[in-house]
């Protein structure tokens, strides 16, 4: 029998030793101080502008050098942030914000209510929470240097939560010189307001990025709370470091030479709890769903059988069981609200059978006369779980008849190539897999997966007017349960056009050493604040 040299590792992983396979770290640092914090983060910061795109690597990027008006709480109610007072009129029209003393750009120069004003116009470009704001004012402007108002046409009782929200892309103010341009075109200038300043020195694109405490910054003097209270920096730099390869992560965290990794996959799971200098910790409790985005611009998925021929084939079970394989990790999904939310429910989910049903897959591809169109499905070769997950795709598309083809590249890539509408031998797509907040599905005016407004939409571009009258409703439905009702029309429009295809629900633990601790557990973002080394 011939062992192999990833087995080899494997059996030593399983065993608590520590890997003799040489660290990518060992020749380029010394074992951390305590001051500084080393993590081996998922993804590939390569576009830095967090309005720009919606990957989490820079939604992270962003949450660390920027600030924002209101915060989420830990029992996920908007707090006030960079704002220091509000109000609104008594018909709910006129709201009014008064920035709070002490925020100053990492330039020197102070923030003010034009750069909140422009930051807002921005973000509003192609955030479907911002768009719901922008039909319904009259006037966003500024009055003084401190103080902004938002003037609407009709009461929007949301608006809050809008601004608050933590499904990307997240409302990061940004300086007026920044934030003047087209959310199309990306900010380069990595300039904030927030607790951390990014090193441009140090920066080595592939193999890390540099944060440095910012001592200007001045926290709100309540304490922590989720996302909300006092951004308290408790450590002097984290370095971000690109590795990806998790057993070498793996090796690296058990030598002390990072603290901690974002996305460990599940089958180094046992070997992280045998360790007794390592912890696997849950930050988002509601975990995360698998989403496959489907590309209803071009062929073969501009029609609708060709969708629901997804819908069938795809066979929760064995995805999860490539994504997450302990069964206490991953479960099954089928509502477009998620598991976790109030909004969940069973509406039109007749399609969902374990195993899948790929008969009744190949034929819905055949009334949808599909000719053997080349299907690419866009591969990440440095999120573990995705890349199986889409290899898994491929081989279950091949069985039907379907030509998958897959196209491997670093997650950057994707971001890249996503935005591309265009057919395949142009360098398009058909297919891509992500994930996002599990929480975030119960707010369909804020989460990306949930638009269906065509160009306006995220990618994938669903179109569906019907869908989209009722999800302009939310915004004025006022009782929990009338939301309910709505949730349920809503999703079984989704399901009969399909929007996307969910491949499951995944509770994903990050792994740190001990010795670091503090770590904020809240949805979709990784906070850097708080956390301190023993």
């Amino acid at each position: 029998m011939r062992i192999s040299r990833r087995d080899l590792v494997k059996m030593g992983l399983a065993a608590g030793t520590a890997l003799s396979m040489p660290s990518v770290l060992r020749a380029q640092t010394t074992p951390v101080g305590d001051r500084t914090v080393r993590m081996a983060m998922t993804g590939d910061l390569s576009v830095f502008d967090p309005i720009f795109t919606t990957a989490d690597i820079t939604a992270n990027h962003g949450l660390a050098i920027y600030d924002t008006l209101f915060s989420l709480d830990s029992k996920l109610m908007p707090q006030p942030q960079m704002v220091g007072r509000w109000g609104v009129s008594d018909d709910k029209r006129t709201y009014t914000f008064e920035l709070r003393d002490g925020l100053g750009w990492h330039d020197g120069t102070p923030v003010t209510a034009a750069d909140c004003v422009a930051s807002i116009r921005r973000w509003a470009q192609v955030d479907s929470g911002g768009q719901v704001i922008m039909e319904r004012a009259s006037d966003i402007s500024k009055k003084d240097d401190k103080t902004f108002t938002i003037a609407l046409k009709e009461p929007l009782g949301v608006l809050i939560d809008l601004l608050a929200k933590v499904s990307e892309p997240c409302l990061f103010i940004m300086r007026e010189t920044d934030a003047i341009r087209p959310a199309t075109e990306q900010v380069t200038a990595n300039i904030g307001s927030g607790p951390f300043k990014f090193n441009h020195a140090l920066a080595k694109p592939g193999a890390n990025f540099t944060y440095d405490r910012n001592d200007e910054y001045v926290p709100r003097s309540e304490a922590p709370e989720g996302f909300a209270g006092g951004k308290v920096v408790k450590v002097d730099r984290v370095i971000w470091d690109s590795i990806a390869d998790q057993q070498t992560a793996l090796a690296a965290l058990q030598a002390g030479e990072i603290d901690f990794i974002s996305g460990p996959p599940a089958d180094l799971f046992a070997a992280i709890e045998s360790d007794p200098s390592l912890a696997l910790q849950v930050l988002d409790k509601a975990g995360t769903d698998m989403c496959l985005r489907i590309n209803h611009l071009q062929k073969p998925f501009d029609n609708v059988k060709a969708r629901q021929a997804m819908l069938h084939l795809v066979d929760q079970q064995a995805f999860l069981r490539v994504i997450s394989p302990d069964p206490k990790y991953g479960h099954a999904v089928t509502s477009i609200f998620g598991n976790s939310t109030l909004y969940s429910n069973d509406e039109n989910t007749g399609w969902y059978k374990k195993g899948g049903d790929p008969e009744r897959a190949k034929q819905l591809f055949q009334e949808a006369a599909y000719a053997g169109e080349k299907v690419v499905i866009l591969q990440p070769t440095n999120w573990a779980s995705a890349s199986n997950a889409a290899q898994l795709l491929a081989v279950t598309l091949r069985k039907i008849g379907v030509n998958a083809e897959l196209a491997p590249s670093d997650w950057g890539g994707i971001v890249a190539r996503r935005a591309n509408k265009g057919p395949t031998e142009s360098g398009g797509w058909n297919m891509f897999i992500t994930d996002d907040s599990d929480f975030v599905q119960g707010d369909p005016i804020a989460a990306p997966f949930l638009s269906a407004n065509g160009d306006k939409a995220w990618y994938g571009w669903p179109k569906n007017e019907e869908y989209e009258a009722l999800r302009a409703k939310w915004a004025d439905v006022d009782t929990l349960e009338k939301r309910k009702v709505l949730a349920r029309k809503m999703q079984r429009l989704w399901w009969d056009f399909v929007g996307d295809v969910r491949l499951g629900q995944i509770i994903a633990p990050k792994a740190r050493r001990k010795t670091l601790t503090g770590l904020i557990e809240m949805p979709q973002l990784i906070a850097m604040w708080n956390m301190q080394k023993a």
